[in-house]
């Protein structure tokens, strides 16, 4: 009997060493973006910065997944949305200093300057314009989080 209270002893020591070591554990950080989405554009540094929304695809003509975006985002241009395509090899600065790593990156941008959607990557024209519409006016699409940050 004896040795099985201090077997159960030695068990709940053991138990309690594990937890406290466990909990004294710095729990991993959260994971980061591949490749970082500007939260906030300078819509000077842009067409047309008085429009009420900007889409902004940032590109390179050596990029594969590129092709066929800028005449997705063309579509878009009203009196309401500006639209621009900015080539790495033509806009080296605009991408250095928005820190674009990843490309295509296509961004859907309020008057303020806010960015509203994003898309790293290929975009169907289907996704880009329905994450435009609910940006413009929320409700406006059946599936509101495309290009959510």
């Amino acid at each position: 009997m004896v040795w099985r209270l201090l077997l159960a002893a030695v068990l709940l020591a053991a138990a309690l060493g594990v937890a406290w070591v466990l909990r004294r554990r710095r729990p991993a950080p959260p994971p980061r973006d591949v490749h970082p989405v500007p939260r906030q554009l300078d819509r000077v540094d842009f067409p047309r910065p008085d429009a009420p929304w900007l889409v902004a695809l940032f590109s390179s003509t050596t990029c594969d997944g590129c092709t066929g975006l800028a005449a997705k985002v063309a579509v878009l241009e009203s009196d309401d949305v500006a639209v621009c395509d900015i080539d790495f090899e033509a806009e080296r600065e605009l991408h250095r200093r928005y820190e674009i790593s990843g490309i295509p990156m296509t961004l859907v941008v309020d008057a303020a300057g806010v960015v509203h959607a994003a898309f790293v990557g290929s975009v169907t024209a289907t996704d880009l314009w329905a994450a435009v519409a609910e940006c413009r006016r929320p409700g406006a699409s059946p599936e509101p989080d495309l290009g959510a940050l």
